[in-house]
């Protein structure tokens, strides 16, 4: 199956990230104020002040192959992972990525390949059950899971962190499935109903 990605819920918006900037000032809201949060907004993500959108949150259920695994990862600060482990569970859906700009006959190899190795997993599972228990058999079945195996993971995201992710994965220089997946996610927070955080995008240039 591709990978996919699925907005749980938020927090925040663009007044919250203007308010939580006045807080040095005055939090005191006037019309003339909220006129300005647009160029606020433009103003603090350009020149690095970037405390005041850590006060809003994404939060995201994605499904995703082992390197957009990996890549997600990399991202720590400002950011709530929880995943799916093949150490605690059997993974019995088999769920699994195919590249979608190969041709034909190495999807399907690789889809034999993956097929192959799902029908291992489940068996070697089974098999060391009764001699190793079933938890040493579960941690160690998923060696024959093939990297383009794929995980459902929960993820949150502070605005800051997800400015920062879409800076270095929304990219051209960013893996392709990695980049389909925080186009899809930016895609999903501009589909909010009411636009809540569209200066702040504007802000971030997205």
């Amino acid at each position: 199956m591709n990978n996919k990605v699925e907005l749980l819920g938020y927090y925040g918006n663009d007044l919250i990230h203007a308010s939580s900037a006045w807080t040095s000032t005055s939090r005191d809201l006037t019309e003339d104020k909220i006129e300005r949060v647009p160029k606020l907004l433009k103003m603090l993500a350009a020149e690095g002040h970037h405390t005041p959108f850590e006060k809003s949150s994404l939060h995201f259920l994605v499904t995703v192959d082992q390197a957009t695994h990996i890549h997600l990862l990399k991202h720590r600060i400002g950011v709530s992972i929880n995943g799916e482990s093949a150490r605690y569970k059997e993974l019995k859906e088999d769920k699994s990525y195919i590249p979608q700009d190969w041709d034909n006959r190495w999807t399907i190899a690789l889809q034999n390949f993956t097929d192959r190795a799902n029908h291992l997993y489940h068996e070697c599972l089974e098999d060391l059950t009764p001699i190793l228990g079933r938890k040493r058999a579960k941690e160690s079945a998923r060696f024959f899971k093939t990297f383009n195996s794929q995980i459902t993971m929960d993820i949150m995201f502070n605005w800051r962190s997800f400015a920062h992710f879409q800076g270095l994965r929304n990219s051209e220089h960013a893996q392709v499935e990695v980049r389909e997946l925080a186009q899809q996610m930016l895609d999903l927070v501009k589909q909010i109903d009411g636009n809540p955080f569209q200066h702040t995008i504007e802000a971030f240039n997205f």
